[in-house]
């Protein structure tokens, strides 16, 4: 049997709660999710934006959990605390203090899920890994990712986001990562910061929690370099390691060559040519790769161990994922990129695009909204049309508000509809595509184009 991940023993230590529950009890799991709960499952009853976790507690004991951390209420099973989300980063606090397992912290305003998801994959090839799921990179994400952290894990990899200044600083402190990785600043949240540089320093939070002695990885192919440079050296972060395809980076990316289901390039590192090959398209996909394979060599991992897994390595739902939906001889290509959008994901998304031909019809783009933009926001979604024209769509779908820009710049003989909302959308789609389409789906996440993406799916697969 494995060990437990925790006794309540455990928990009682890390938070200070009070409880009738027998110390010994085995916790294997950490949930906030009555209707997902691991087995032996601690249920933390956190308050979100739109439900109390307080009101699930009940349901959680009975669909299985062992105990629930809780700040009111009475109960055999129950923890109490002072605040059940402080509790559970009682908890992350508890589980990265006795981890001797290398951590990674990933931020950037694009590619943080899916370089998270490289190193993921590289890690695993060379023992015992724990890394964030989804997009859990928020304030009560990162908590309960470390929350799951199992001692025995040799890895971790750990996501940060945020939406405003001073998220991530805290967020890192209880990563405590070894080494810390920024993938690209673009115009992501822009309202909240006001300029790119704004940004920068925001993602630059994720020093204030680099061990002493950890290493930085930065993507060395945006403007806003200088700015990264500088913030980790008032932070005292004394290694740096740079990626990218400009000169003088310490892990150079040469020789890309991208076709339209996977991708080629060279990587030089200390006068070592190291050849890439991705099973996903995408400029943007080898620099995530890059990244991860810069963090293998940083954790002692050898480069022909993490380029066999990365060879494996595929896109995630929402961000590049590739379908084929369908009869074999003629199916729909469908390319989900619906979870997130800023011009430079954006533009990478249509830059690949733009190499994929349709399986034997037409080429069509659903585009969303790009959220979070401020004043700038009109002239960024109108700077897309030339990606979107060279990107060969001959049907392009708009939808939100933010999108009549775009849809000015592209004029109205090439639009071939524009709605406010995504539902709204779904029926006019479904109407116009075939079999032997190829569609790309893109937009910010609160746009909702995975509904559009789950619609495709319904009607196209298995036919």
């Amino acid at each position: 049997m494995t060990a437990p991940l925790y006794s309540i023993a455990d928990i009682l230590a890390a938070t200070g709660g009070t409880t009738r529950l027998d110390p010994a009890t085995r916790i294997d799991s950490v949930s906030i999710d009555s209707r997902e709960l691991g087995p032996n499952a601690l249920f933390v009853a956190i308050k979100g934006d739109r439900f109390d976790g307080h009101d699930f507690v009940e349901t959680a004991l009975t669909n299985g959990a062992v105990a629930a951390l809780v700040s009111r209420g009475e109960g055999a099973q129950r923890i109490v605390v002072p605040d059940a989300l402080e509790g559970m980063r009682d908890i992350a606090r508890a589980a990265r203090e006795r981890s001797r397992a290398i951590v990674v912290g990933v931020t950037g305003s694009v590619g943080k899920t899916t370089t998270k998801e490289a190193i993921r994959v590289v890690f695993e090839a060379a023992g015992q890994t724990h890394a964030s799921i989804k997009s859990f990179n928020n304030h009560w994400g990162v908590p309960l990712m470390l929350a799951r952290f199992p001692e025995a894990a040799q890895f971790g990899v750990f996501e940060m986001g945020m939406s405003g200044p001073d998220e991530i600083r805290p967020l890192a402190r209880l990563v405590r990562p070894h080494i810390a990785v920024i993938t690209t600043i673009a115009p992501a949240h822009l309202e909240a910061f006001g300029s790119l540089d704004g940004i920068a320093r925001a993602k630059a939070e994720i020093f204030a929690g680099l061990e002493a002695g950890g290493t930085a990885v930065l993507n060395a192919d945006h403007p806003q370099l200088a700015v990264l440079l500088d913030e980790a050296r008032a932070a005292g972060v004394a290694n740096i390691v740079t990626y990218g395809e400009g000169r003088g980076v310490d892990w150079q990316i040469t020789d890309v060559e991208l076709l339209a289901d996977r991708s080629f390039a060279t990587i030089e590192h200390d006068g070592v040519r190291h050849a890439l090959v991705l099973n996903v398209p995408g400029r943007h996909m080898i620099a995530n790769a890059t990244a991860a394979l810069a963090v293998a060599h940083l954790a002692g991992i050898e480069a022909a161990v993490a380029l066999r897994a990365l060879a494996g390595f595929g896109a995630q739902p929402g961000r590049g994922q590739r379908t084929l939906l369908g009869p074999a001889d003629k199916p729909l290509l469908l390319i989900d990129e619906s979870y997130n959008a800023n011009t430079a994901s954006m533009t990478a998304a249509l830059d690949v695009f733009a190499a994929q031909a349709a399986p034997g019809g037409r080429k069509m783009v659903i585009l969303g909204d790009m959220l979070e933009l401020g004043p700038q926001s009109g002239s960024l979604h109108a700077s897309l049309a030339s990606a979107v024209v060279a990107s060969g769509a001959e049907r392009i779908y708009l939808v939100g508000k933010e999108m009549a820009a775009l849809a000015a710049a592209l004029g109205p003989t090439r639009v071939a509809g524009h709605t406010q909302g995504a539902a709204d959308m779904a029926d006019i789609v479904l109407d116009d595509l075939a079999y032997g389409d190829a569609v790309m789906i893109k937009g910010s996440n609160g746009v909702g184009l995975a509904g559009i993406v789950d619609k495709i799916r319904k009607r196209f697969e298995g036919n």
